[in-house]
């Protein structure tokens, strides 16, 4: 039997690599990892994200800089958030002074938005929070939390795709 090469199904994919991440959140927090104001921790290495064609987008994702997201424009898209340590001498005393938009027990109307869909559904607050920040959220008495974004005032949204 001749020798011929696995099939692509068994190659390789291309894969974006956690260090890369953990490279693209100090450069963008000017903090190593464990330090004040960077990554609490490096990413998961047992990550499989698509490889990125360009460069990885990273922003702050909470108005506190609790948190960044790490996103990969394309083609295959994708998107984590990797927590922060606090950072000396920069005062959240303002974004903990915001009210919250949702408290503990509120109606919400929880959303989940897709490209070109919207679903909209009755839920209850587990925990509060302001606009912007994430919180759990359930959808009857007896259904797990689910993960969802305060986008206003008794509106959450979860974004798919």
């Amino acid at each position: 039997m001749p020798l011929c090469d696995p099939p692509a199904a068994a190659q390789t994919r291309a894969l974006t690599s956690p260090a890369a991440i953990d490279a693209a959140v100090a450069e963008f927090t000017k903090a190593p990892i464990g330090a004040p104001g960077g990554a609490r921790m490096a990413a998961d290495p047992r990550l499989a994200l698509a490889a990125c064609d360009g460069p990885l987008a990273v922003r702050w994702h909470t108005p506190a800089h609790s948190a960044v997201q790490v996103e990969c424009p394309g083609p295959t898209s994708w998107r984590i958030f990797i927590a922060t340590l606090p950072q000396p001498g920069v005062s959240t005393a303002g974004a903990a002074a915001a009210p919250s938009a949702v408290k503990r027990g509120d109606a919400v109307t929880l959303v989940v938005r897709g490209r070109g869909f919207s679903v909209q559904k009755p839920g209850e607050a587990m925990e509060a929070g302001r606009v912007g920040d994430w919180i759990h959220v359930r959808t009857s008495a007896k259904s797990e939390g689910l993960r969802a974004r305060i986008e206003r005032p008794g509106m959450v949204v979860i974004p798919a795709g």
